[in-house]
């Protein structure tokens, strides 16, 4: 192999093919002061290629994750060398790096066969695999990558081959025969049984996942077959009270699985309860869909039915619809609590992408600390109203048994909660809803009681920080709905107060069937799966109807009619429209639930003048006012409202001219340039230089301790 001491005269490789792995390469010895690794160059555009080329080896089929990242942005170094980075991402084969066992505990490398009776051993576990490399987008030259391998071979620290069918100590009968390709598989099949699908359409899917990576063999069919039964058998038997006792249960759980856990607290005197929860999946997605984009709360579910609530983050994903990526279970939302626990999921996540950063964070609750989501994320506070709507809207039809009644009674609370921007009088607002609907007692004292003492710190919080949208609103609430009939299977009322448990769902069949949604959205291999993860948002649902199906009242227009799609001779009466608090006739609407048929009303009364705004829209104009219109001095501060103030419409106005437009070209030559200022670059061992007046130049020598002397 040559050995090179610069990459300046490094050839640029291409191999031909949709797929290349190492073999196709051909790799050079760069030599450095500190060590001389193996190296390649190849363009930018084909890093995936490369990436799938060598996951899909025939020695040893597997994946690699991202270990640790770092990127710089274009122009931030004054002085570079020609193999600085822009982009740095280290690989790791997923069997590595850490030697997980069953429990978490590390297992030794295995040096003999143990004893096949025992159930084979988890395919997602890690094994110690060293094999890694580095991909490093240059900073000189953006559009190649330099690649670096540091371990090719599939070993682990002993030397050993230590996953794949080369592995000769394998454990389980016939394992190294059958590849098992890290969790992917093994993950799929784990959901499909969690989610009670037949097993012969798991042995199906099993199968095909097997094949892509190891071909067609009678064999490989009976030991999976074997398998699958094997797992299937296992899963059903497990349980969930690792100890009689909740909270030693819980420890338990705790230390088996250390690497699902960003946060553990157990209950003491003076500190509360507290367990966050993020799987390593979850962890990819908060990173991949949660970067420069929104993160969203469903805070308080179960604050009366479980023995701890639960807290669940989520990311919106590429269709718009929520993702859970971290569960909280606590009672505590004191702000030192809160701040604990955000601050070790911030940190996690940093730990693998330094450059994530989330652009928004959208809560629930009137309740909810807020700076301690400014502290530790550094991004705007955003509220959504589907808490408030929902819950108002399910006791007025529990309580109210006259639909005109129901009508109205929410068509008022809107217009109190539509008129904190109008100058409104709070007091007398509820003074007239109270004696109009004195005969509604039983809808009267469930108002008084749960929502009268605390509403004005509702409405202060809407008119403080900005409102979330009805799109991500009605995907949180889908989640909350999705959650609710998973947790609260009437075979399962007893087991309401074990923490454990509610664990248990939630890492078993909850993970499993966001993952299986994912998985079928990415691959197409599981078409029914898909369609009903698409369809499982009534923002989704909601874009399905045609304009043509919804007609209004021509007299007053006082209500809209939506036809059916399956039945042109039913329809459905929004009343109300042009407001995020109509009423629907239907019977999604009546349990509760934001609408397909109020969301598309709503949809078409934008467009029309007479119609009122949405309530996002009309606190984003509310506050873009408020700030236009601070300063009454002539002075710097009214310069600086102005400058902010166009900022923003800038970008508004931008993002709707990129949303419209089916040329993204066109808006992109369109778009002025970029100045951004240069940063020099900075070291340990190297300070900024100072501002330096004109004047004679100066020569510096540096010694061997960093520090520069003048000559």
């Amino acid at each position: 192999m040559d050995v090179i001491e610069s990459i300046d005269n490094l050839q640029v490789q291409d191999p031909p093919g949709e797929d290349f792995c190492s073999a196709d390469l051909d790799w050079v010895k760069l030599r450095s002061a500190e060590r001389c690794d193996e190296v390649a160059l190849i363009p930018y555009d084909r890093v995936d290629a490369f990436i799938i080329g060598e996951c899909s080896t025939v020695e040893c089929p597997t994946r690699f994750h991202i270990e640790r990242g770092r990127k710089r942005s274009q122009g931030s170094l004054k002085e570079y060398k020609n193999d600085e980075y822009l982009e740095y991402r280290l690989y790791w084969c997923s069997f590595g790096p850490e030697n997980y066992g069953e429990g978490g505990g590390t297992l030794p490398s295995r040096r003999y066969r143990l004893n096949t009776r025992n159930r084979a051993a988890r395919p997602q576990s890690m094994r110690g695999c060293t094999c890694n490399f580095v991909v490093k987008r240059l900073y000189a030259r953006p559009s190649l990558v330099l690649l670096i391998y540091n371990e090719r071979r599939h070993v682990n620290k002993a030397g050993f081959v230590c996953h794949g069918p080369l592995d000769k100590d394998a454990i389980g009968p016939g394992a190294k025969k059958i590849p098992y390709v890290c969790s992917e598989i093994q993950q799929q099949t784990m959901s499909m049984i969690y989610l009670g699908i037949p097993e012969e359409n798991v042995l199906e899917k099993h199968i095909e996942g097997i094949q892509r990576y190891c071909g067609s063999d009678p064999k490989v069919k009976t030991l999976a077959t074997q398998y699958v039964q094997k797992l299937g058998m296992i899963i059903k038997r497990s349980t969930q009270e690792l100890d009689l006792d909740d909270e030693a249960s819980i420890r338990l759980w705790a230390e088996r699985n250390k690497k699902s856990i960003f946060f553990y607290r157990d209950t003491s005197e003076n500190e509360s309860f507290i367990l966050g929860i993020q799987t390593e999946w979850q962890l990819q997605q908060m990173i991949r869909f949660g970067n420069r984009n929104i993160i969203a709360t469903d805070s308080t579910f179960g604050i009366k039915r479980l023995k701890y609530p639960l807290c669940t983050l989520l990311v919106f994903d590429s269709r718009g619809h929520a993702l859970p990526v971290a569960w909280i279970i606590t009672r505590s939302i004191a702000k030192p609590d809160v701040t604990i626990w955000m601050k070790s999921l911030h940190d996690r996540v940093h730990s693998v992408d330094p450059g994530w950063k989330a652009s928004g964070f959208i809560v629930d609750d009137a309740a909810t600390e807020i700076e301690p989501i400014r502290e530790t994320f550094s991004c705007p506070v955003l509220f959504s109203l589907w808490r408030v709507r929902r819950s108002w809207l399910r006791h007025i039809v529990k309580k109210c048994t006259n639909i005109e009644v129901q009508r109205e009674i929410f068509k008022r609370l809107g217009q109190i909660v539509y008129g904190i921007w109008g100058g409104m009088d709070l007091t007398v607002a509820l003074e007239e809803l109270l004696l109009d609907c004195v005969d509604q007692t039983s809808f009267m004292q469930y108002f008084k009681d749960s929502w009268l003492p605390k509403i004005e710190m509702w409405l202060k919080l809407m008119k403080t920080v900005p409102l979330a949208s009805q799109e991500a609103s009605g995907a949180i609430e889908a989640y909350h709905v999705k959650l609710k009939t998973r947790l609260y299977d009437d075979s399962h009322l007893g087991s309401l107060q074990r923490v454990d448990w509610l664990v248990h769902k939630l890492t078993t069949e909850l993970h499993s069937s966001y993952w299986l949604d994912r998985y079928a959205d990415e691959s197409d291999l599981f078409p029914n799966v898909k369609d009903d993860y698409m369809a499982s948002t009534s923002w989704y649902r909601a874009l399905q109807i045609p304009d043509s199906s919804v007609s209004f009242d021509e007299k007053d227009q006082l209500f809209a009619k939506v036809l059916s799609q399956n039945d042109s001779s039913l329809s459905k009466l929004v009343w109300n429209p042009g407001s995020e608090f109509a009423h629907c006739d239907c019977e999604w609407s009546l349990q509760g639930n934001l609408c397909k048929h109020v969301i598309k009303v709503n949809m078409i009364c934008g467009n029309m003048p007479h119609y009122q705004s949405s309530l996002s829209f009309q606190s984003l104009k509310t506050m873009l006012m408020d700030l236009w219109k601070k300063p009454m001095d002539d002075s710097v501060s009214m310069d600086l409202s102005t400058a902010w103030t166009f900022q923003i419409l800038d970008q508004v106005q931008k993002l709707v001219e990129l949303n419209d437009s089916n040329n993204i070209g066109l808006v992109v030559d369109n778009m002025p340039l970029k100045w951004t200022v240069k940063r020099v670059r900075t070291s340990p061992g190297r300070q900024s230089q100072p501002f330096a007046f004109p004047g004679p130049a100066m020569n510096y020598a540096t010694n061997k301790s960093g520090k520069r002397k003048k000559l």
